[in-house]
């Protein structure tokens, strides 16, 4: 992220963990597993012209502490009230590219998480590629283990700017497995995404799919990320990694609390299907409907994020109780959803009409893909629960709730 920052340094004394901010003065008190977190705020702002990185401090109980890149994001957050409900401590960051921050530079997503769930998150506002802040958010918790979302993820900004895209999702990925190397914390579960497998030649698509033959920049940098931590495994075999190739996530909390915010103008479909029924886009935009599916717009697997959610926290106890270096797992419904028939059920489950208009194909999109989940299941004992209505019902709870999103807890908009 380009911006000043505030630096923050680490030091441990006789048990007590301090974090020594530059800002104004003061100090801020919270509990740790057997230490006590201490932010003390010096007079002196130190600005780096590169990253911004401000401490924000939700403080709460840890046991097992996760550290969720990209954790106030959508699917971030929504697996954050998931790691809270099964007991873990969460610290999360974030840079606020795909996500809201408010008028006090804190995550609206996980203040409204703390509120479903009744427990706190560390929060810090960070960039991965500033590797030194990153560092010392790792020295001021015990973390034992990385649930990693943080990425650009638009298809269609990837094809317009790649550069950008390799250079945040995998130096920061380089970055961050560095910093847990230097720590000797060695459990990770990566989100990486169906998008690996390019045009499929056989569905449903199992792990065993031909992966690397991908379409757009996006899926590139999740593929080489994968092919990256397969020769880290291969150099150390401490290393203790569950690759998560998930689908089309759509559907909110059923709170309606939480959801997904779009930041940028290449947005998922449902968020857009949404945003018309609410009026505030006139029509939705169908981009192809010459693809080869029975009705001539494109199919996904679309699953919902709290089944996601619980994919990550079932992949976390695997890597608890086993060591298996590096395994891939596909997290999806097994069904395959065309987008005519997503609006259709979206029309009839929320009572709404969606206007819509065809475009041409977008560059980078493919014509059908959906999961065999079968070996999540087995593996992981995890399985999609929630049903296409569900994910449609809920996404509108959210959508009527907050029609505005976030912004209405926060100055400035999006970031």
């Amino acid at each position: 992220m380009v911006g000043s920052s505030v630096f923050v340094n680490y030091e441990r004394h006789n048990g007590l963990e301090c974090a020594k901010r530059n800002g104004k003065n003061g100090s801020i008190h919270s509990s740790n597993v057997d230490a006590n977190v201490c932010i003390q705020i010096p007079n002196e702002l130190e600005l780096s012209d590169e990253t911004n990185s401000t401490v924000i401090d939700m403080t709460g109980e840890q046991k097992g502490t996760v550290l969720v890149t990209g954790g106030a994001g959508y699917i971030g957050s929504h697996t954050v009230v998931s790691l809270l409900e099964a007991g873990y401590g969460v610290v999360a960051l974030d840079n606020f590219t795909n996500s809201v921050n408010s008028s006090k530079n804190e995550s609206v997503a996980l203040k409204r998480v703390e509120e479903i769930t009744g427990k706190k998150v560390h929060f810090y506002r960070c960039d991965l590629l500033d590797k030194d802040a990153l560092e010392r958010i790792f020295k001021a918790h015990r973390i034992d283990s990385v649930i990693h979302f943080a990425a650009l993820k638009a298809v269609g900004e990837s094809m317009t700017n790649p550069l950008l895209y390799y250079k945040n999702n995998m130096i920061g990925m380089i970055n961050l497995l560095e910093v847990m190397d230097s720590l000797g914390i060695y459990k990770m579960v990566f989100s990486s995404s169906c998008t690996v497998y390019g045009e499929p030649e056989r569905l449903p698509i199992t792990e065993e799919n031909p992966t690397g033959n991908v379409t757009n920049v996006y899926g590139r940098t999740k593929y080489f990320i994968e092919e990256m931590l397969k020769d880290a495994v291969r150099a150390d075999s401490k290393w203790n990694i569950i690759a998560l190739r998930y689908f089309n996530p759509v559907g909110a909390h059923k709170s309606g609390r939480i959801g997904e915010d779009p930041t940028k103008q290449f947005t998922n479909l449902m968020p857009y299907i949404s945003q018309v029924a609410i009026g505030k886009k006139d029509v939705l935009t169908i981009f192809g409907n010459d693809y080869d599916t029975p009705d001539g717009t494109g199919v996904r697997d679309y699953v919902h994020v709290m089944d996601l959610a619980t994919g990550h926290v079932a992949a976390l106890h695997k890597l608890d109780k086993e060591h298996l270096g590096l395994k891939m797992y596909n997290l999806g419904t097994g069904k395959g959803i065309s987008v005519m028939e997503l609006i259709q059920t979206f029309e009839r489950v929320n009572k709404v009409k969606i206007p819509y208009v065809i475009q041409e194909r977008r560059a980078g999109d493919i014509s059908s893909m959906y999961a065999n989940a079968t070996l999540a299941e087995r593996e992981l004992g995890w399985k999609a629960v929630h049903s296409v209505d569900e994910m449609c019902e809920d996404f509108w709870r959210w959508q009527t709730m907050n029609p505005n999103g976030y912004k209405t807890e926060q100055a400035n908009g999006h970031h």
